[in-house]
């Protein structure tokens, strides 16, 4: 069965986002990824190990147009080649399996499908933060 590990939004300040989930939800910062474009902030509360994530891309200062602002939901799989055949399968048009790398060590191994509706569902291999 796959397991929902989190939402993706983007936000210009991460200081201010990280406050008011904070204080609206009990989200304190379960881990923080900076890289050279971009940060990912995991937020989570005790309750639950499902996530927020903030991405913080470097450089801009503008107010993303949540009418097309990028945005998923995450599950982890335990076989994602498996699930990416299956999706196929059904229809569901997956697009590729990437290995994202930026090092060269290998932090998650995923892809993406499209809902109807056009919303955009990350499935992750299970295997270090994405369990």
């Amino acid at each position: 069965m796959a397991k929902a590990i989190h939402m993706m939004i983007r936000v210009l300040d991460e200081a201010r986002s990280v406050d008011f989930y904070e204080k609206g939800f009990g989200l304190k910062i379960a881990d923080r990824l900076d890289f050279e474009n971009f940060t990912l902030v995991y937020l989570r509360n005790p309750e639950n190990d499902f996530e927020v994530e903030l991405t913080v891309n470097k450089g801009e200062t503008e107010p993303y147009d949540l009418g097309n602002g990028y945005g998923h939901i995450a599950f982890a799989v335990d076989n994602l080649e498996a699930e990416h055949e299956r999706f196929k399968e059904l229809g569901f048009e997956p697009r590729d399996i990437v290995e994202f790398a930026p090092d060269g060590e290998v932090i998650a191994k995923f892809f993406f499908v499209q809902d109807p509706d056009g919303y955009k569902i990350e499935l992750l291999q299970r295997a270090g933060r994405y369990q």
